[in-house]
Order: C-alpha cells, then structure tokens, then sequence
C-alpha cells in the first residue's frame, strides 16, 4: 500500500537535506496520513479511508457549512 491520499492524491516529495556547509543529500518528505473511518453523508454506510490531514480537514469544514459530498465519488482510484 503506498504512502498516498485517497481524496487528494497527495504522496511522498523529494527533496534536499542542506547541510550549514551547504552540502546536498536527498531526502523524501512523507505525507501525514491518517487511518480512519468515516460515514459516508450520501449513503451513511461506514468507510475505511487513508486520509491525509489536509483532507480530514477539508472534510471537517465541508460538514460543519452544511455542504452535501460523496465520499465514494472523492476517492481517487
């Protein structure tokens, strides 16, 4: 299973490790991701979901305005 979100498609970067002397080594930056289960507000029907932050948050938002979304119709396949 790779370290990417179901919704937004977020995965690990790349990058460099700077050193004070400025030397380059890379490194990877891995998302924050988190396992939950969440209800599904157009089914009500429970789902297992690998979620990045930034998503739970989206999501969070998105119920407490009242807005009405799919959770089977955001997961990216």
């Amino acid at each position: 299973m790779s370290r990417t979100c179901e919704i937004t498609g977020k995965g690990t970067a790349t990058g460099n490790n700077v050193s004070h002397s400025q030397r380059k080594t890379r490194r990877t930056f891995k998302i924050n991701l988190q396992k939950r289960n969440l209800i599904n507000p157009a089914t009500g029907l429970k789902m297992s979901v690998r979620l990045s932050t930034s998503a739970l948050r989206t999501l969070k938002k998105w119920q407490s305005e009242g807005k009405q979304y799919d959770l089977r119709a955001l997961i990216q396949n």
